[in-house]
């Protein structure tokens, strides 16, 4: 690992840990690539007031490479899917992608804290649940509220 990518990993670990953006903590492993993410639903979403979980590993070449992030806990979205991969493009490299190395790993979980409460229904990777969120908004949002409450309940039970 070059000195400056792992000072500036550093530097970010750090201030994740030390002060995180508000909804979200940040735990580091005895790997200082592998991060687990916590992220509570933003305000006025299905998911508010419920808490995910989320894997944020670090490649070697960040930040000229976008850090690898997926969901551990289920979520209804048509920007997640059942494996926990996000669509989101500022997770791709150009020139499809909109990745580039001045994106801090709090910018990219802030980003996806605000896409659970935004999702993008042009860049699905779940097709049916995008034209749910189309065409039936409210039945949309109840399953991605019952999903998302089914989920803290358990976490917060085990």
């Amino acid at each position: 690992m070059q000195k400056s990518h792992s000072q500036r990993l550093t530097r970010e670990l750090k201030r994740l840990v030390d002060h995180p953006p508000e909804g979200i903590i940040c735990y580091t492993s005895d790997r200082l690539d592998l991060l687990t993410v916590n992220v509570i639903g933003p305000h006025g979403s299905p998911y508010e007031n419920s808490l995910f979980e989320l894997e944020l590993e670090i490649p070697e070449k960040y930040p000229f490479v976008p850090p690898r992030l997926k969901f551990k806990t289920p979520v209804y979205h048509p920007n997640i899917d059942t494996q926990g991969r996000i669509c989101m493009d500022l997770l791709k490299m150009p020139p499809n992608g909109g990745w580039r190395p001045t994106i801090s790993l709090e910018n990219i979980i802030v980003a996806v804290q605000s896409l659970l409460g935004n999702p993008n229904p042009d860049d699905p990777l779940m097709v049916d649940i995008a034209e749910e969120y189309r065409y039936n908004k409210k039945e949309f949002e109840r399953k991605a509220r019952e999903l998302a409450r089914e989920n803290t309940k358990k976490n917060s039970s085990s």
